[in-house]
């Protein structure tokens, strides 16, 4: 199996609902997000995806919500904008884009969102 990787980044805020402490309170984020791709196959110029490919891909998620309050945003108007459902959302809208790109040849093997240097959370299926 292959592995290709790309890392970006954005700001946003957000707050917790049902959450009792700071993080109830609005706040942002610089965040870094990872979404690493997988595949048994090459294509004819021997990529897995161009890393210019995979940037395409996320660029309109990252535009979506870069300097946005995520609250205020689809899905997170129903579930906490956490990180782990910031790596949930990555993981969906990457995956639908690929899968009609690459005809289900590469496909989304994780995504990870840092919310600081020392903290992530990822989600992979």
């Amino acid at each position: 199996m292959y592995e290709v990787t790309v890392d970006a980044s954005f700001s946003s805020g957000h707050y917790l609902r049902n959450y009792h402490g700071r993080c109830e309170n609005p706040h942002g984020h610089n965040y870094k997000v990872r979404v690493t791709l997988i595949g048994k196959d090459l294509d004819q110029t021997g990529l897995l995806l161009d890393f210019k490919q995979l940037k395409h891909v996320m660029r309109p998620v990252i535009d979506r919500i870069d300097h946005q309050m995520l609250n205020d945003l689809e899905p997170f108007t129903e579930i906490n904008p956490s990180a782990e459902n910031l790596a949930r959302y990555f993981y969906d809208q990457t995956s639908e884009q690929l899968r009609e790109m690459t005809s289900g040849r590469v496909r989304v093997k994780e995504c990870t969102i840092w919310e600081t240097d020392t903290t992530s959370a990822s989600y992979y299926e």
